[in-house]
């Protein structure tokens, strides 16, 4: 056989059991989770910014990011309520390079996967009791969800991912907003199907066993623009595109017509400076239109403690390994900026 079997990895209930939460944090979770619901629910008019580092690839620079988004959501907290992007999985397009805490705990020693699967626990559990916030994570693998499930606040499903019926239908069973993102394609109607399917509840075999989910209606679209094929990059943030997507949740019968913006990626061809600008833009539009106000819930932003991107190795403390992202001086001028506008 061409696969080595290291070692066999602990379920998600060892591990659960042996790196527990209390009673305390599973209140503040619970709190935490019918406050970002009703957010999706219409029942709140709270702003969602999902915010935070490309990938989470330092432990302690991921904490002083999030101390820094506690104390700053206290300020905004009548308008914004802050979701920190804790991304410990990594997708990479051709399956190369660093992919992530889960595999990599240390970004400069070799692939450790039993190593990240604790690592990941301990950093989100951090997160929750030092400042608590619930984060938001990319369920880039579908069986290692539960590693995690009882401290995520929101749930990412990738451009890469969304097609995938086990993603699919692991999002029919996750109790908190799932984000379907438009493939890279930008083909909407896959991200709808996929959004169609995750409300819906489904029979399957998941991690040995035979399940049933009852469907989330929190699943929602993510807008992270799009690529053609000569590899250009379009973005899909702008008016119209928010149109189409009224019209597109129009056309089905789907809980809580939601749309978050990732202002990143394909949306900001990856010059992570725009996204100060797709900011505002997006907030224009919700202003010109209650339609679009009511539809779009939040916003995406790639940001970390300083600005741009670095390789593997230069060391400098707080500066993304992956994409680049917005410095913390930035993201915290554009967080009062976009309070003032709400």
């Amino acid at each position: 056989m061409s696969a080595t079997f290291f070692r066999k990895l602990p379920t998600p209930k060892e591990l659960k059991e042996q790196f527990p939460i209390d009673e305390e944090l599973i209140r503040i979770k619970q709190a935490r989770d019918r406050e970002i619901a009703s957010v999706f629910e219409g029942r709140s008019d709270a702003f969602l910014l999902i915010i935070g580092p490309c990938s989470a690839d330092n432990e302690d620079a991921v904490m002083d990011y999030t101390y820094r988004l506690a104390r700053v959501q206290e300020e905004v907290r009548d308008k914004i309520l802050i979701i920190p992007r804790v991304y410990t999985n990594k997708p990479r397009t051709v399956g190369l390079g660093y992919k992530g805490m889960l595999h990599q705990p240390d970004p400069d020693k070799p692939e450790d996967m039993l190593a990240g699967i604790i690592a990941i626990r301990e950093l989100h559990t951090r997160v929750l009791r030092e400042t608590g916030f619930t984060s938001a994570d990319e369920m880039l693998y579908s069986e290692n969800y539960r590693y995690l499930s009882d401290l995520l606040g929101y749930v990412a499903i990738g451009a890469r991912s969304v097609e995938d019926q086990q993603h699919r239908l692991v999002a029919s069973g996750i109790s908190v907003p799932v984000g379907m993102k438009n493939p890279t394609s930008g083909d909407i109607s896959v991200m709808m199907n996929s959004i169609v399917a995750a409300q819906a509840g489904h029979r399957f075999i998941y991690r040995g066993w035979e399940i049933q989910t009852d469907g989330n209606p929190l699943a929602h679209a993510i807008f992270r623009g799009y690529v053609d094929k000569h590899g250009r990059s379009y973005p899909n943030y702008h008016y119209e595109d928010l149109q189409r997507l009224l019209e597109a949740y129009g056309e089905r019968n789907l809980a809580n017509p939601s749309l978050i913006v990732d202002t990143n990626h394909a949306n900001s061809g990856k010059r992570y400076l725009e996204q100060v600008r797709i900011a505002k833009d997006i907030l224009h539009s919700m202003n010109h239109s209650c339609d679009i106000k009511a539809l779009v819930k939040g916003l995406m932003i790639e940001s970390y403690l300083e600005d741009g991107r670095q390789e593997i190795g230069e060391g400098v403390y707080g500066r993304s390994i992956t994409d680049p992202c917005l410095g913390w001086e930035k993201s915290e001028q554009l967080i009062y900026e976009l309070a003032d506008l709400l």
